[in-house]
């Protein structure tokens, strides 16, 4: 039993040993994560706010002074003629600093010359004013007795013409009692018109356009083939290019007219008297 009882004792202190928890120092509060340590000092604040006055001094001064005066006004995109318009429209940026411009009113400008559609500027440095333009798209002849203007896409009018310039594009006619402007847009029939046309300058029909009929409720392009398109309104404009597109090759150069104004039935016939349906492909989409 003694012997027993040594032993139970002599196994204690091993458990004790076992069980016992390993202690750490605390460490040190210099080894601790303090954001104030990366936070920037008060001398690089002050380099900092230096650099940044002079940076704003220096463009001050260069847009009070003469170091980046426009001298040159370079024009891409157009043709000769109307590049000189358009720095003559632009003649009040000469002399100005490059920094200082107000590009949009140079843009205001730029597009108030009637060829141009629209306009975009870069500073060429160090004196250099650049602009790219995007001109407008010429696409009929307005005809007032013996005058003529240029139309372009969005129905604005472009220039004045000498009578028979510009023989390849369609005549639309107009009442005398429609005022015309250079620089300024078509409206309601005459709009109406440029719009049926307008598609024709990328997609052209197989026989050219002479002439655009516009009434109140019906759209007619008198073909040189002698043929007459007859559109109805101009919904659905694409749809009813598209089908005549298809069927004009096969009536040939044989006067008389194409109804597509209602395009899922288009018509075709030599007189007002004589109408044939004409099949056309599966699909109408243009």
């Amino acid at each position: 039993m003694a012997g027993g009882r040594g032993s139970r004792n002599r196994s204690r202190p091993r458990a004790r040993a076992a069980s016992a928890v390993a202690s750490f120092p605390r460490g040190a509060a210099g080894d601790r994560l303090e954001p104030f340590r990366f936070a920037p000092s008060g001398r690089s604040l002050l380099v900092a706010l230096l650099l940044l006055l002079t940076g704003l001094g220096l463009y001050a001064a260069a847009r009070s002074t003469s170091a980046f005066a426009v001298d040159r006004i370079a024009v891409e995109g157009v043709s000769p003629e109307v590049a000189a318009e358009v720095r003559k429209a632009l003649a009040p940026a000469l002399g100005e600093s490059l920094l200082g411009l107000d590009l949009s009113e140079l843009t205001r400008r730029a597009e108030q010359v009637p060829m141009v559609a629209a306009a975009s500027f870069d500073r060429g440095f160090p004196h250099t004013l650049e602009i790219a333009v995007v001109p407008e798209v010429p696409v009929a002849v307005l005809r007032q007795g013996s005058s003529s203007w240029l139309a372009a896409a969005g129905g604005r009018i472009v220039a004045e013409l000498d009578k028979g310039s510009r023989p390849g594009l369609p005549r639309i006619w107009l009442k005398r009692d429609v005022d015309v402007r250079v620089g300024e847009s078509l409206r309601g029939l005459q709009q109406r018109a440029v719009t049926a046309v307008a598609p024709l300058v990328e997609r052209p029909l197989p026989s050219a356009v002479d002439s655009v009929l516009v009434g109140r409720d019906e759209l007619t392009l008198s073909l040189r083939s002698g043929v007459e398109l007859r559109l109805g309104d101009t919904s659905d404009l694409a749809v009813k290019l598209e089908v005549a597109r298809r069927i004009l090759p096969q009536l040939g150069d044989v006067p008389g007219y194409l109804d597509v104004s209602v395009p899922e039935r288009p018509v075709a016939g030599e007189s007002l008297n004589s109408q044939v349906e004409v099949e056309t492909a599966a699909s109408t989409s243009p």
